[in-house]
């Protein structure tokens, strides 16, 4: 009696067969996506794009094989399944709804086209991203074999470099070409052969059902969200780059350094940290010594015998005795107080890895979503100020500040080697990233540049 019933129940779950492991695989993506998404910054699984520990890296590296052969293997299920059923069953392009959806209608040819195609073409894209040199059957190295550097090496994504014009391949090479050539156009993807239907309407569909989806509303927000989360996430933590390391020096200054080096100070008899804060303090002695000379042969000062006069020069002495002294012990005090403020921000940087990635993420996101003039205008800004040919001064200056800052004397020398060096270096590196990054990303914005500084 219950023959006939387990029969229909079994036949029903055949013929599900390919929308539930299309589904599968689909969630799988879907998995992947999110764990990019969530810890490195929507860029794929990879030590380069997270800076995580050897364990942390081994437990991604696992999850990502996981649901990578999860795919593989929902992908191979729905395609024999759809291939077997389109051949038993001419009722193939129904489709029977689930049991918690029934008192809904049924959805026609094109919805369903549609929803394969969204749900194919991002699996297409997960598994794109994660296709390695090797054969299908190494595409994923053992957890247990290798490293995670090793396992970062074979799952990262194949990076395209521009094409050499001046290498010839061989004849080795040119039969590789064709080879590979002739596996890829043999290998047909799985969205081409489960449409029906051309892709503009396929994708007109899908955008409509997008609009007329009742989460659609909840998706735009929640993406929103998600993206407001990660922008004011990314301006907190570079205020915090900001204002730690000045408030660590301020207070530490204030607070523990200064009291130690005025209990020091006070117990030591030097007033001069360097041979040229002495030199400083005799010239201003002898202009003031000048001054009252001056004063006196106008008449407008009364005359000055040698003992008054002996007195005001020692009085002025004690002046900037004092003077330099407070210099002295604000520049040792800088000194350790910069200190503790490189470590403050050390710490940041050590332990703050994921705001790192979202802070360059963000930054990333600004300066290549400029316009071609914006680009080129920072990029002629920059290097007019930096390396330009008025910039030796502004190094000059920068240099002599930071030396009295420490109250190091400010070598000549080491000043004029210093701006033959540096700017050119970074010249270098400057031109270099043009030439590397920004002229396959925004070849326009180069362009652009290259009109502009002529």
């Amino acid at each position: 009696m219950q023959t006939p019933g387990l029969f229909r129940n079994a036949q029903q779950w055949f013929f599900r067969t390919p929308d539930r492991a299309l589904s599968q695989a689909y969630e799988a993506a879907q998995m992947i996506e999110a764990i990019e998404r969530e810890y490195f910054g929507g860029n794929p699984i990879s030590s380069r794009y997270g800076s995580y520990g050897d364990s942390a890296m081994v437990y991604f590296q696992s999850e990502l094989k996981k649901y990578l052969n999860l795919m593989r293997v929902r992908l191979a299920e729905f395609r024999a399944s759809r291939t077997i059923i389109r051949a038993s069953d001419p009722r193939f392009m129904e489709v029977q709804l689930p049991a918690d959806r029934a008192d809904e209608l049924a959805i026609n040819v094109v919805d369903r086209q549609a929803i394969f195609f969204r749900q194919l073409r991002l699996i297409d894209q997960v598994l794109e991203r994660y296709q390695s040199l090797e054969s299908p059957g190494d595409r994923l190295i053992d957890m247990g074999e290798a490293s995670p550097q090793t396992l970062d090496t074979s799952l990262a994504p194949m990076t395209s470099q521009p094409p050499n014009p001046r290498f010839k391949p061989s004849a080795l090479s040119r039969g590789q070409q064709r080879s590979e050539q002739a596996s890829s156009n043999s290998v047909e993807s799985v969205a081409d052969r489960v449409n029906v239907l051309p892709r503009s309407i396929l994708r007109t569909v899908d955008r409509i059902r997008r609009d007329l989806d009742p989460e659609a509303e909840q998706e735009v927000v929640q993406d929103f969200r998600r993206s407001k989360g990660k922008t004011t996430g990314a301006i907190r933590f570079l205020l915090l780059l900001i204002i730690v390391p000045l408030l660590t020096q301020q207070f530490s200054k204030a607070l523990v350094v200064g009291p130690i080096v005025d209990r020091v100070r006070a117990e030591s008899p030097e007033i001069f940290l360097n041979v040229e804060m002495e030199e400083e303090a005799l010239e201003e002695l002898r202009h003031f010594e000048e001054h009252l000379n001056f004063q006196s042969f106008l008449g407008q000062g009364p005359q000055l015998s040698a003992e008054v006069k002996e007195e005001k020069l020692r009085l002025k002495a004690d002046e900037i005795q004092e003077d330099y002294r407070s210099r002295s012990k604000d520049a040792i005090k800088n000194v350790f107080a910069d200190m503790l403020a490189a470590l403050a921000l050390a710490l940041l940087l050590i332990y703050r890895k994921q705001d790192i990635a979202n802070l360059k993420s963000f930054i990333d996101e600004i300066v290549y979503g400029l316009s071609d003039s914006a680009k080129a205008f920072l990029i002629i800004l920059f290097t007019d100020t930096f390396v330009g040919f008025h910039s030796p001064h502004g190094w000059e200056v920068l240099l002599e500040g930071l030396s009295r800052h420490l109250g190091l004397p400010a070598s000549r020398d080491f000043i004029f080697l210093f701006i033959a060096t540096f700017p050119v270096v970074l010249d270098t590196v400057f031109k270099y990233w043009i030439f590397r990054y920004l002229n396959r990303i925004s070849p326009s914005a180069v362009a652009t540049y290259k009109e502009m500084n002529e």
